[in-house]
């Protein structure tokens, strides 16, 4: 079975609502830090991000100290808003996550599918840094779930996942949180 960590970045600098790709703020630079100390004691695994800055940021910390390239995975960007400015989105993530993937539209469920295809095609272990909806898109597709938000996953939280037999499956879902996507 490949075992698959995925980390939700760091706190960043600016709300999704008001910034198309915010870095990490002070604390979310610490935040980084400490989930690399954290991680960072396992056995060296492939380091993946979403290429989103925020996760960039937060991924490099363990990437640097298991002394592994980072590897850029579009897959685990954030959930696509293709023409709405910073502030639009808001409001139009808040529909988006009150709602069901049946009723999101048609980009956004193959958004949801394309990260369920690329953990799914991991062979080996790996440690993924991603984004509040992408990892809440992973856990609905391993739990069957209809609803976006599956868990209220805290800045740095791990999820971790199974592949096995083509199947994705949750071994542990990450430290839940008071933090806002917005």
């Amino acid at each position: 079975m490949t075992v698959v960590h995925m980390i939700r970045h760091g706190e960043a600098e600016a709300a999704y609502s008001e910034h198309p790709d915010p870095g990490l703020s002070p604390l979310g630079q610490q935040q980084a830090k400490q989930v690399a100390d954290v991680v960072g004691n396992d056995r060296p695994l492939a380091v993946i991000s979403s290429p989103m800055a925020r996760a960039r940021q937060t991924a490099a910390p363990l990437a640097d100290r298991w002394g592994v390239p980072l590897s850029i995975e579009p897959a685990v960007s954030e959930i696509p808003s293709p023409g709405l400015t910073p502030a639009a989105r808001g409001p139009w993530l808040q529909a988006v996550m009150a709602s069901t993937w049946d009723a999101a539209p048609e980009e956004v469920r193959a958004w949801r599918d394309g990260i369920a295809d690329f953990l799914l095609s991991l062979e080996t272990d790996a440690v993924v840094f991603s984004h509040f909806v992408a990892i809440n898109a992973a856990l609905s597709v391993a739990t069957g779930s209809n609803q976006p938000r599956v868990a209220h996953l805290d800045h740095c939280s791990v999820s971790t996942f199974g592949v096995d037999q083509s199947a994705l499956r949750v071994i542990q879902t990450g430290e839940q949180g008071v933090t806002t996507i917005l």
